[in-house]
């Protein structure tokens, strides 16, 4: 069945089953690799992708249910990496092994564009669901916080330490 998705701003036709799961469509079909299998059930985030605007897991969102949503994976965040969360994972040196970045990154952009100041509480809710195996979570907090532009309790400390090792 041929389905025309709008990802990252540009207009596509697959040729897939109504129920491939978007995150195939997009590594394999659309050559767009920064989106990442990580569990398949939607439990850990690595596939977290925007669909009209919402993080959602890739592994777990049909090409049927997108219908003609626009759809932003982690390479639409910014042509030129210059996205302010992809700013400050880069500043802040975020990634230990990376693999769950992107799915990390996807969800904070959404946090950021929903509530632009969050506060640690509005963080964890947001992020909950995204799993880091190597515990970066504190790099992770600092980092949307410095997208955010924004100091709360602890905060600076947080990000004046974070870029360490």
């Amino acid at each position: 069945m041929a389905f025309k998705l709008n990802v990252n701003g540009h207009t596509s036709t697959v040729d897939a089953p109504a129920d491939m799961p978007l995150l195939w469509v997009l590594r394999d079909m659309l050559d767009l690799r920064g989106t990442k299998f990580g569990c398949g059930m939607g439990l850990c985030g690595a596939c977290t992708i925007h669909l009209n605007g919402q993080p959602v897991r890739g592994c777990q969102t049909t090409l049927a249910m997108v219908k003609d949503q626009p759809i932003t994976t982690v390479e639409g965040l910014s042509a030129d990496g210059t996205h302010p969360v992809q700013v400050a994972w880069q500043e802040l040196d975020v990634p230990q092994c990376g693999y769950c970045q992107a799915g990390q990154m996807m969800s904070a952009a959404a946090l950021l564009a929903k509530t632009p100041k969050p506060t640690d509480k509005d963080i964890d809710t947001a992020m909950t669901g995204n799993l880091c195996r190597c515990g970066t979570y504190t790099r992770i907090r600092a980092a949307i916080h410095k997208a955010a532009g924004t100091t709360v309790a602890g905060a600076a400390k947080t990000i004046a330490s974070a870029g360490q090792k």
